[in-house]
């Protein structure tokens, strides 16, 4: 995801999955674990998110959905939200010749581009596949474990514990979990 969810228009009219993406990515390291997840071991930050919004729901995912799942909206991802990330990291400190006003200024406006990708790549996931009808039913807590632990076996990625640990816990700090 971006490095920070900011818009209150995405909020108004926020389904449940990005209402839920926007709370536990603002909770203290969540931000950092992403982006560690992401950069260190090829994690779709909304598959990720996904499947802790199933978890919160009772509804622990196997291997082969996740592996759907991160199918499903690969071309997506790789051909918008990707290309969208790299140009605003690019962008981060601002190319000789290009100083001024307006450099900065279209970071912003990519970022805000990259947040609506982001968003929309959630909505297809969530109108693909309404949680009710994946996986088994579980505890939210082992749910949110296992979907981390299945999604990492679907990217044969070994994730950084701290990382998952500082997911985790925004996980239980959330609250809106169903056990």
């Amino acid at each position: 995801m971006s490095e920070r969810l900011e818009s209150a228009d995405h909020e108004r009219t926020a389904s449940p999955f990005w209402s839920f993406s926007l709370r536990i990515y603002r909770q203290t390291g969540v931000p950092d674990a992403c982006l560690a997840l992401q950069d260190g071991a090829g994690v779709d930050v909304n598959v990720l998110l996904f499947g802790l919004f199933c978890a919160a729901q009772g509804r622990e995912l196997s291997t082969a959905d996740l592996s759907a799942i991160a199918a499903f909206i690969e071309p997506w991802r790789s051909s918008v939200v990707v290309p969208l990330r790299g140009v605003r990291r690019f962008l981060r400190e601002t190319p000789g010749g290009f100083e001024g006003e307006q450099t900065p200024a279209l970071r912003q406006r990519i970022k805000a581009v990259e947040l609506e990708a982001e968003r929309l790549q959630q909505e297809a996931l969530s109108a693909r596949w309404p949680v009710e009808t994946l996986g088994a039913q579980a505890s939210a807590s082992t749910a949110a474990r296992a979907n981390i632990e299945a999604y990492g076996a679907c990217l044969g990625a070994e994730f950084d514990s701290n990382a998952v640990e500082a997911l985790l816990a925004a996980f239980v700090t959330i609250g809106d979990i169903h056990s």
